[in-house]
């Protein structure tokens, strides 16, 4: 299923995509997926204590980018001013997220910055 047909679909949007919105909402759902992920993967390493601040922000990337793209891909009505909030707090979230996983060498790091890193590129390009 692609989340982007999905909101095309709605009688509000009529086949006028917001391309760069749709991506930026997949990447969100990715995003809180795997940092979801790789929260628990620093809790299981052996230096958890370590891992704390990137458990912290990747808890916290996961929570906003799903918030994001729960409400993001609403497109009754006009909540365009909510949408910008969200991804002005997602923005900041993947930010804080890419930079605390750059700290770190542990494979599901690397992984979780470059998901930042994808985010923040999709967030640059979206406008409402």
């Amino acid at each position: 299923m692609s989340i982007a047909k999905m909101i095309a679909a709605h009688p509000d949007v009529e086949d006028h995509l917001n391309d760069p919105l749709a991506e930026t909402i997949k990447h969100a759902m990715w995003a809180a997926t795997l940092a979801s992920s790789c929260a628990d993967a620093c809790v299981a390493e052996e230096h958890i204590i370590e891992m704390r601040p990137c458990f912290r922000k990747c808890s916290d990337l996961s929570d906003i980018a799903a918030m994001f793209s729960t409400v993001a891909a609403r497109r009754t009505g006009s909540n365009e001013q909510v949408i910008k909030a969200a991804m002005a707090l997602l923005k900041t979230a993947a930010e804080e997220c890419r930079d605390e996983c750059a700290r770190h060498d542990k494979d599901h790091c690397k992984r979780m910055h470059t998901m930042c890193e994808e985010l923040l590129e999709d967030i640059g390009k979206t406008t409402l």
